[in-house]
């Protein structure tokens, strides 16, 4: 998709805030018309598996060229379904780029700008709630009410482990839960896939939606012993990194085939992704602290990609996103031009299994079923970025918008711009911001349009009783 359209089009065809009425019947009747093209029954709906890893980096697979590190079972999954080259989250740290998955929202929308921090007085100082709003549209929610069981294992990061007065899971729309740096008992964080797979076992003759929230490649690093015996040819860093990412590989494995025992293969949609890109390289002074290694050892992938995790440029959004689904998504196959993004999930999943959107509910993404389904699909909204978070070396930009083939980046006082053609230029390498008056223009006005609508504060109700005062 070209940039041929001008924002005052665009913005006439597609609030910011929401759909104009027109844009809204157009959308909904393609919507109605992709579910009708789904050729099952109620009892026949698809379970959904989402796989969420945290800071596995997109090059941080064996299928993306990676020559040190072995993910057999990812790399197997990819080929099972289809690979989507163009996938972004919408913040390069945690606990905004979940908020997009679950809400469909654009995290910014809930005042969630950078991850949950450790005392309510560091959300505080970040301008942030204490947690989610779980008022807010909620993923988990709609499938449980379309009769769906719904679970959600390993992080959660919706909130901090410390903020005591904060909502439990049920709260969200989950049946099951067993988190870690979530609300209520905390769970060891290599836990998340046995319970999952438990889950499965337990729930496989209804329907289910699972979000699993793996911890890997997160710092601390717990590697098995069988794993660092495994990589002992290695240096001392990729060693622990090797280890760790094939612990994960392994354990998400074992849920890739309980499904396969069990015969829910053919019905059940399983997405893997990951929330940023790969951690920043500690120094040699950051090694290791109790059981966990740390960030010395975070010596994960980009696949060439500019920046890391914290960053706007593709290192620290683009990541890997597999999506398989026998019979309905194309097995084998790569899309290197379709823009999809984290809050196209919530539209695209309840599409999947045909459950229609709440009235009123305004997304920020859209349906892409049919790009899961190997049609061509183009993209009708811009999708924003936001980091507020520190602002040195690759972490420069404050804000961006991809809109088409256009990726615009800026900081905040716009004394620095650079705009890239991203199907071109992956790596970011030439800015034709110089070249391009208009463009940069029209897509500054577009971030300024969306900076515009959202909220100047946090609401009250998401505000811990911890805080010594409100905001």
């Amino acid at each position: 998709m070209s940039y041929q359209i001008s924002r005052r089009d665009f913005l006439n065809k597609c609030a910011i805030g929401g759909l104009s009425l027109g844009a809204t019947s157009f959308i909904t009747s393609c919507a109605s018309a992709r579910s009708e093209n789904l050729a099952r029954t109620v009892s026949q709906k698809p379970n959904i598996v989402f796989i969420f890893a945290d800071d596995w980096g997109w090059g941080d697979l064996g299928c993306h060229g990676n020559t040190w590190l072995s993910t057999p079972n990812l790399d197997r999954l990819a080929s099972e379904g289809t690979e989507f080259y163009q996938f972004n989250v919408n913040n390069p740290v945690c606990s905004p780029s979940r908020t997009a998955v679950i809400t469909g929202h654009f995290p910014a929308r809930y005042c969630i700008h950078e991850h949950f921090g450790a005392t309510v007085q560091d959300n505080q100082s970040r301008n942030m709630p204490d947690w989610l709003d779980p008022k807010a549209p909620m993923l988990p929610r709609l499938f449980k009410q379309a009769g769906y069981v719904t679970g959600h294992f390993g992080k959660w990061h919706l909130t901090n482990a410390r903020v005591t007065d904060a909502p439990l899971p049920t709260e969200y729309g989950y049946d099951e839960s067993a988190v870690f740096n979530g609300p209520g008992v905390q769970v060891k964080v290599n836990d998340a896939c046995d319970r999952a797979v438990d889950f499965i076992q337990r729930h496989h003759q209804k329907p289910f939606f699972i979000n699993l929230w793996v911890h890997e490649t997160h710092t601390p690093h717990y590697p098995s012993e069988e794993s660092m015996e495994r990589f002992s040819n290695l240096d001392e860093q990729r060693q622990v990194y090797a280890a760790v990412v094939a612990d994960g590989d392994k354990r998400i494995g074992k849920v890739l085939d309980v499904l396969r025992q069990l015969g829910l293969d053919n019905n059940t949609l399983v997405i893997f992704s990951s929330d940023n890109g790969p951690e920043v390289t500690g120094s040699p002074n950051n090694k290791k602290r109790g059981k966990g290694f740390q960030t010395y050892y975070s010596v994960g992938t980009t696949g060439g990609l500019r920046g890391r995790k914290r960053s706007l440029l593709e290192g620290g959004i683009r990541t890997p996103f597999f999506v398989r689904w026998p019979g309905v998504v194309p097995a084998g196959k790569i899309n290197k031009t379709t823009e999809i993004t984290a809050v196209d999930m919530l539209a695209t999943l309840c599409a999947a299994a045909a459950i229609p959107l709440p009235a009123g509910y305004k997304p920020d993404g859209e349906n892409m079923l049919d790009a899961f389904k190997g049609n061509k699909t183009n993209r009708t909204k811009p999708v924003f970025f936001e980091w507020l978070g520190t602002h040195s070396g690759d972490n420069w930009p404050c804000l961006g918008v991809r809109f088409g083939k256009w990726k615009l980046l800026m900081s905040s006082d716009q004394s620095r711009i650079e705009l890239y053609d991203i199907p071109r230029d992956r790596e970011e390498s030439i800015n034709l911001a110089p070249q391009n008056p208009e463009v940069v223009k029209d897509l500054i006005a577009m971030i300024n349009e969306w900076k515009s609508q959202l909220p100047k504060g946090p609401s009250p109700d998401c505000m811990s009783t911890l805080r010594k005062e409100k905001l």
